[in-house]
């Protein structure tokens, strides 16, 4: 009987771990999955293992849309949420891709090397990694100033790193909002990767024992940050 229990209590917990990605707030204003497209784990706050899956895009199994669209300002920065909050170690990164002329931001599945980072944290080193984002419900993202004027979709991303020693062991919590970007400029970000391809299981900043020994670097996967 104690050890049913005890599997029980661990399952428990083990939920209670995971969150989503639901929210992009606008003068601290937004609902969940109003903006953002409504992930595959809106229910079980699960996570992505698999960087070969279409999921690893947006977490969705079909390209559902938000119910509304957010206008932002190039150059302005939004907030986006978690739900209940991020509890596990490793990074936050955001990445954006722009709707192509002509084509519709509700139904765009945003596939192909169309996607560049803007974002992403390093951790602080030590006795162990901390990173800025963990016990957070709230991450703040600037929208580059330079882009082009236009639909986007704003991909957030964190991956769980506390069972990463070995390969698919990485967590990766995903969702994708709906923005339409004005002003701007016309620089157009030269290193765009797709989702899946961008990464793979054994990338060093995937596949990693954060706990021991304790690492003294950190590379995170993907490409380098677009800046302007």
């Amino acid at each position: 009987m104690l050890a049913s229990v005890t599997v029980l209590l661990g399952a428990a917990l083990g939920a209670s771990a995971h969150y989503t990605l639901p929210k992009i707030l606008a003068g601290g204003a937004g609902a969940d999955w109003q903006y953002v497209r409504k992930a595959d784990n809106w229910q079980s706050n699960g996570f992505v293992g698999n960087v070969a899956s279409e999921q690893i895009r947006c977490f969705q199994s079909a390209a559902t849309p938000a119910q509304a669209t957010l206008n932002v300002t190039a150059g302005s920065t939004v907030t986006y949420g978690a739900a209940p909050n991020v509890y596990h170690p490793g990074p936050m990164q955001f990445y954006l891709a722009r709707v192509p002329d002509g084509e519709s931001v509700s139904s765009w599945k945003g596939d192909g090397a169309v996607w560049f980072k803007i974002y992403h944290e390093q951790p602080n080193f030590g006795g162990q990694l901390t990173w800025p984002s963990n016990g957070k419900s709230s991450f703040s993202v600037a929208i580059p100033k330079c882009i082009k004027a236009g639909f986007y979709l704003l991909r957030a991303e964190h991956i769980g790193l506390h069972a990463a020693s070995t390969s698919g062991g990485a967590q990766f919590y995903i969702s994708c909002a709906q923005i339409g970007v004005t002003g701007g400029g016309s620089t157009e970000p030269k290193e765009k990767v797709s989702f899946p391809g961008a990464y793979k299981a054994s990338d060093p900043g995937i596949q990693i024992n954060i706990n021991y020994p304790v690492p003294t670097s950190y590379k995170n996967p993907g490409p380098a940050v677009f800046t302007c």
